[in-house]
């Protein structure tokens, strides 16, 4: 299947980098490339782009997509390395940074990956399959409280506690293996009168799915990281899909932003508030209606843009 990914909010996102055309840039979540093809446009022959992804069919895809540009490095891992990857590389500091934390259509679609709540497909759900939990693990070992917690919080799903305990009143008689078995019990948790917005899975399966592939907890740390790896004046666009994750980017930098907390008489400051740059969206960039409408993943997106000092 093609490795297919309409990126979100492109020009916003390349408008947001502010690319020098002999800068060092960062694609930490490069799927199938179609942010960074226009990144290498801007960029000339001395400029470098780093592709990261942890799902090896992706930098396979993007390594295709790419083909005519030499100055591309293929790194497979994890954003969350970022500073680890850029030591080893002997790269000091980048001028900007992406990260789109969207799942791919190719990751969604493809059968064996069972991120997708529609036909029969493995509980699998890993981004990196070199990786050992996976959806299915999740399912059949999880205690009944942790599961309600990860889909209420992750999946902000109302009926997360019945779901929970069906899905373990389930497991008991036999272990579950496919999507399909997932939905069933899902869609016997929620009544039907409260079925009306979209796919009654598609909240626990994106729950399910940010557990298996700790989409979330690192975040906040990640953000930071990113910050320290940019030059002076060095960009980073993250673009979230989550509340959770959109929260996480925003505090990271309020605090990476800095703020003095000395008393307004006092003639100069005393607190030691340090600052690493500043926040260039006061609100989150959001998707045009038009690209909403052509692109329903676009509706959740949100943008936010930092400039190191």
């Amino acid at each position: 299947m093609e490795f297919k990914h309409k990126p979100v909010m492109l020009e916003e996102c390349i408008k947001g980098l502010n690319i020098k055309s002999n800068g060092i840039y960062v694609d930490g979540t490069l799927g199938g490339a179609g942010h960074s093809k226009e990144i290498l446009k801007k960029l000339s022959t001395d400029g470098i782009l780093i592709g990261i992804d942890r799902d090896i069919e992706a930098l396979q895809a993007a390594q295709k997509n790419l083909e005519k540009y030499k100055n591309v490095k293929y790194i497979h891992d994890n954003h969350d390395n970022i500073k680890e990857i850029l030591e080893k590389m002997q790269v000091e500091k980048v001028d900007g940074i992406l990260l789109d934390l969207g799942v791919s259509s190719y990751q969604l679609d493809e059968r064996n990956r069972g991120f997708s709540y529609l036909g029969e497909n493995e509980l699998d759900m890993r981004m990196d399959k070199t990786q050992e939990l996976t959806a299915k693990t999740v399912i059949n070992t999880y205690e009944e409280q942790e599961l309600a917690k990860i889909i209420y919080e992750y999946g902000e799903e109302r009926f997360s506690r019945q779901i929970a305990k069906n899905i373990v009143q389930a497991r008991k008689e036999k272990e579950i293996t496919t999507t399909k078995q997932l939905v069933e019990i899902i869609e016997k948790s929620i009544p039907k009168s409260k079925q009306q917005n979209g796919h009654p899975a598609k909240r626990t399966f994106q729950a399910i799915r940010i557990e298996v592939n700790n989409e979330i907890k690192p975040l906040y740390n990640t953000v930071k990281q990113c910050i320290q790896c940019l030059k002076p004046q060095g960009r980073l666009c993250i673009i979230t899909f989550h509340s959770l994750e959109d929260r996480a980017v925003k505090n990271a930098y309020i605090e990476a932003q800095g703020k003095c907390t000395c008393p307004s008489d006092l003639p100069y400051c005393v607190c030691g508030a340090k600052s690493l740059g500043k926040i260039i969206t006061r609100k989150p960039i959001i998707a045009s209606r038009e690209e909403q409408e052509e692109n329903s993943r676009s509706k959740s997106a949100k943008l936010r843009i930092f400039e190191r000092k």
